[in-house]
């Protein structure tokens, strides 16, 4: 077993990592890190527990940590659900320590010795650990990406082998991916917020990072464009998006690419027997109520494909979107040997 810690772990993602981690077959939850006024105290009397699903007993009594790499000295690998203008410096002090990180925050996303990961679709980019390590750094940061970008890029993997240059997405997102305070309740009742600050952004630019191609100590991005349109939806979790691929070949093509699709990767305890479901003959799917819990909130499901070629993709944003990513990629990560 490896020990691990979170850091932010009483926040909406850190609660899921909680979730994820507390029965983990490969993983042993030793150390939890949240604000210093909570420092000390145990987990079970600091944390609002607002997932719907049990709270996980076992880690009640552990007691709160430091955010620092000297509170963790006997932890291998933590994972980061620390906002991005926090864990801008502290990512790299725990890396700096010799302790691997798993980042959940946009932070170090685009730096380009640091690996974007979704390892269904590039798992040969953790390559760039190695390039870390090189520069002296004892340990190492791998993020993961964006919520929305997660649920495109892995709809989008099947579609590989097809010639296209040019990808629009509109997207509907739940008011978790906001965090606990995020939304105000007057805000978002009765109503679509056209506008996510940073969101569209990170789709354009992380997706070709993602299905770029790692040349030497370098990803090359990939030959094609994103725009994206990004708006708050009154759901409570799973972003659902309407994607648009200007490929040629007849949908039919299509079709097939995704009942025939493997994903690169297979074998990681967290992830699902499906990593893209797709739905055949139901054009009312997905839908988040639905199919957000498909393959434990880690499969993205996808239909109403036609010609055009246009489709619907969905997934849960703080499970396959955030803290179920971090868990696969850290499990990617100790098949490799990484650690």
């Amino acid at each position: 077993m490896i020990n691990v810690g979170v850091l932010g772990a009483t926040g909406a993602v850190g609660q899921r990592f909680v979730e994820l981690l507390a029965d983990h077959p490969w993983f042993n939850l030793v150390t939890l890190a949240a604000s210093d006024r909570s420092a000390g105290k145990p987990y079970g009397k600091i944390v609002n527990w607002r997932l719907d699903t049990p709270f996980p007993d076992k880690i009640a009594k552990v007691k709160i940590a430091a955010t620092s790499p000297k509170s963790m000295k006997d932890v291998d690998l933590v994972f980061s659900a620390l906002p991005a203008e926090i864990a801008i410096d502290v990512e790299q002090e725990f890396a700096d320590a010799g302790i691997a990180v798993c980042s959940n925050a946009s932070s170090h996303r685009m730096e380009p010795d640091i690996p974007l990961v979704v390892p269904e679709v590039n798992p040969d980019h953790l390559g760039l650990i190695d390039v870390q390590r090189d520069k002296g750094r004892d340990g190492f940061i791998v993020t993961n990406p964006n919520c929305s970008t997660i649920m495109m890029v892995t709809a989008l993997a099947p579609l590989r082998k097809f010639k296209f240059n040019d990808v629009r997405v509109a997207t509907m997102q739940a008011i978790s991916g906001a965090g606990f305070a995020g939304v105000a309740a007057m805000a978002i009742y009765d109503n679509v917020i056209p506008y996510i600050g940073k969101e569209e952004e990170k789709m354009e630019t992380e997706s070709l990072k993602i299905m770029g191609t790692l040349k030497g100590n370098r990803v090359v991005d990939a030959p094609f464009t994103v725009s994206a349109s990004c708006h708050r939806v009154p759901v409570i979790d799973g972003h659902t998006m309407a994607i648009w691929v200007d490929i040629k070949d007849p949908v039919s093509k299509i079709r097939n690419a995704y009942l025939d699709y493997k994903p690169l990767i297979k074998g990681l305890p967290t992830q699902p027997a499906e990593s893209v479901h797709f739905f055949d003959n139901e054009p009312d799917r997905p839908q988040p109520r639905l199919d957000r819990m498909r393959g434990k909130g880690m499969t993205v499901s996808v239909g109403r494909l036609r010609e055009g070629i246009r489709f619907v993709a969905m997934g849960h944003n703080t499970i396959r979107g955030a803290a179920g990513a971090s868990v696969l990629n850290a499990e990617l990560i100790t098949k490799k040997k990484y650690l």
